[in-house]
């Protein structure tokens, strides 16, 4: 009896079916984003980063066109097991030799990326970019003051919308649009109320026109603070809260966008309790919103059993969100992605019935004890079955096969 064959039975014992576990898993989708792979640059040459983010290091290899990014974004697909989609940003634009301002894009921009969609089997997912440049140069955009600044984005956010739809209609799948905007005050600011209300008035006006949900849904994203934007974020977590409850929309949880203490797998059950989906932004804040590489830790594994345990796998839609230049970039997108799935695996495997019981009958002892014992369980042999049944390296391997790319590849960009 192998590895598997062996961990197969000791799950049956407890009454899992591994089997189809590894199944339930490989229809859940993880949508990749695309800005891991070129420091979120884009394609627009507006400008620098800005809007509260930062990439940290200069890790020789960075894609310097689409043609690469897309070649790079192949390579780490063919390293991570499942289901996947990817998370496209408005910058990524492709102007071939034209200048299309943010407020006039339309899906011809993104051609490529819905070939590219159709090539790899993927759903394709969208963003509105908020954030570098010029009209973005005040740290404010739909709750900007001047009235025509607020317009400008609110014409970029409407355009993005009708894009996403034809993702979604050309790839008969549904995008998933997210807005998220960096808009806040450095210092502590003396009128709050009035902000929000330009961010909530610029926000219906983009919603008010009809888009139809097969193919496109909205989601809106809080955050804590940026830099520049410590003091006060007009977007903030009840702001969006209520808005996505009482305009019927998806609210994003951002793994990253919370005090250091604060986790996100704590609030997906209360969400649902009021919405019908969510979409989240699974990443790893270390401080502040770093947006460090996703590891396996005691957060990731307990927002993949919220999903797994409730039958979330349709109601939550899963994107990843980070962007680490202090290595390998292909290293880092497959690290996160493969412990995405990782724990996804994890949670499916997890002996459902004997802890429901325990809590349902009030064994905290008993519960808490299996808790424990289950953490040792031969989930290794199980994933790297996963793995090898998916086509892509088991083990370490997927290792060798980055080194490989870097020296093929990525080596070659100066």
């Amino acid at each position: 009896m192998n590895s598997f064959d062996a961990a197969k039975k000791i799950y049956a014992d407890l009454g899992v079916d591994v089997e189809k576990a590894m199944k339930r898993v490989d229809d859940i989708a993880v949508s990749l984003h695309c800005w891991q792979g070129d420091d979120v640059r884009g394609f627009e040459n507006a400008g620098s980063l800005d809007g509260g983010i930062a990439v940290t290091g200069n890790y020789p290899g960075v894609a310097r066109t689409p043609e690469e990014l897309r070649a790079d974004i192949t390579k780490v697909l063919s390293l991570v097991p499942g289901k996947k989609r990817l998370n496209v940003h408005a910058i990524y634009a492709e102007m071939n030799g034209k200048k299309v301002d943010r407020n006039e894009l339309t899906v011809e921009q993104f051609r490529n990326w819905i070939d590219f969609a159709k090539a790899n089997d993927l759903g394709l997912d969208f963003n509105p970019t908020f954030f570098s440049h010029p009209m973005a140069s005040s740290g404010f955009t739909l709750s900007n003051p001047d009235e025509s600044i607020r317009k400008f984005w609110i014409e970029h956010g409407i355009a993005c919308r009708k894009i996403a739809a034809e993702f979604g209609k050309e790839l008969n799948n549904t995008c998933i649009t997210n807005f998220w905007t960096p808009d806040g005050f450095k210092d502590t600011p003396f009128d709050r109320l009035a902000a929000r209300q330009r961010l909530m008035q610029s926000l219906d006006e983009i919603f008010s026109v009809k888009i139809d949900p097969a193919y496109n849904k909205d989601a809106v994203e809080s955050k804590l603070f940026g830099i520049g934007a410590e003091s006060c974020t007009v977007g903030s977590h009840e702001f969006y809260m209520g808005y996505a409850t009482t305009r019927k929309i998806l609210l994003c949880l951002d793994a990253g966008h919370f005090h250091p203490t604060e986790v996100i797998s704590d609030k997906i059950s209360s969400a649902l309790l009021f919405g019908d989906e969510i979409l989240l932004h699974v990443s790893r804040g270390v401080r502040w919103d770093s947006d460090h590489v996703v590891t396996l830790n005691d957060e990731l594994i307990a927002i993949a059993q919220e999903i797994i345990r409730h039958n979330y796998d349709k109601k939550v839609h899963i994107g990843l969100d980070y962007f680490d230049a202090s290595i390998n970039r292909i290293g880092a997108w497959s690290i996160g992605a493969r412990n995405m799935s990782r724990a996804l695996l994890m949670a499916a495997l997890e002996p459902a019935e004997l802890l429901a019981k325990a809590e349902n009958t009030g064994n905290f002892t008993a519960r808490l004890a299996l808790m424990e014992e289950f953490k040792s369980l031969p989930f290794a042999a199980v994933w790297d079955e996963y793995c090898s049944r998916s086509g892509v390296p088991v083990g370490t391997d997927y290792v060798k096969a980055i080194e490989d790319y870097e020296k093929d590849v990525l080596s070659k960009r100066k």
